[in-house]
């Protein structure tokens, strides 16, 4: 692996399933009384968020707890930042500090890499505007890779607001990277100018594609990030590409339904698919401590697995 994970593009496909191989040894852990291991005692992990996201904070966190790491937790809020220090000067600061990794989250596409040429550690991308969110496909990745074996062959179908989504371009890359066939759904007003160049196949009928996906992923709707009318009212929208019990009788018996989170239930999916059988919303909560372990754990060179586990 490289010294940096800024986006799904950066790993190879042998690069993502060791990944994903080591996200299996290390799912054992979580089985055990004692959910810990000594691998990266002494290093420190710093997470770096300039936006709100309590589930992916907390997510790293415990994923770096878990490895022994020492965790500081840097939020933008009440901090230099608001007094208007710098990303740079901030990352010096963090460099000085002794970070071996810093997970940052930003609102600015492209901040991740700006930072990797500050800093001496490696740097983990976890989420920069509206660009990319690498270890949400990772954590997506291993989810579908449990429910269904292998992923080569399998269809994956990304519904909704594709335009302002970072977890749809990094499913994208990482999916065909590992042989999965992706299809995105959305309204035309909601895909970005450059689609035709991503690794993957468009449609605007949800219904056409449902009965040949392996996998059906929901986007949450931004409307934090929406300044126009990309569609008429979110009654339209639901009609049209919500996620209902009529739609998923119309999936394959095997298939799953998937969310990033968090979910605008009602809206892109109705509350009783999201708690059906059929989903793995809660599932990816979990696997995305054991995938961002597996991350941390690689990136900065803990010791055999073998003899730990």
């Amino acid at each position: 692996m490289k010294r940096h994970l800024i986006s799904a593009a950066d790993l190879t496909r042998d690069d993502a399933l060791l990944i994903l191989d080591t996200a299996d040894e290390l799912a054992k852990i979580s089985e055990r009384s004692i959910k810990k291991l000594p691998t990266l005692r002494g290093r420190t992990v710093v997470n770096l968020f300039f936006e709100d996201s309590t589930r992916t904070r907390i997510s790293f966190e415990a994923a770096a707890k878990r490895l022994s790491a020492d965790v500081i937790n840097f939020s933008a809020k009440g901090s230099s930042v608001s007094k208007g220090e710098s990303l740079k000067d901030t990352a010096l600061t963090l460099e000085a500090m002794g970070a071996d990794a810093v997970v940052i989250r930003h609102g600015a596409s492209g901040a991740p890499h700006r930072l990797a040429g500050w800093v001496r550690g490696s740097v983990v991308n976890a989420g920069d505007g509206t660009h990319e969110h690498p270890t949400q496909a990772l954590l997506d990745a291993f989810t579908m890779r449990r429910r269904l074996g292998p992923l080569d062959g399998r269809k994956v179908t990304i519904v909704g607001d594709v335009l302002h989504s970072r977890v749809a371009r990094s499913n994208v890359l990482l999916l065909a990277t590992l042989g999965a066939e992706v299809t995105l759904v959305a309204p035309p007003t909601l895909f970005p100018v450059q689609v035709d160049s991503w690794p993957c196949e468009v449609s605007y009928d949800l219904d056409a594609v449902l009965p040949k996906s392996d996998v059906v992923m929901m986007l949450r709707v931004q409307r934090e990030r929406m300044n126009a009318a990309f569609f008429p009212t979110e009654r339209e929208y639901s009609r049209r590409y919500g996620l209902d019990r009529d739609r998923v009788a119309r999936m394959p018996d095997h298939a799953i339904v998937m969310h990033p989170g968090p979910m605008n239930r009602g809206m892109e999916i109705a509350a009783e698919v999201a708690d059906s059988p059929r989903s793995t919303i809660v599932e990816q909560v979990a696997n995305g401590v054991t995938a961002r372990m597996a991350v941390l754990y690689l990136l900065l060179g803990g010791a055999d697995l073998g003899g730990e586990i």
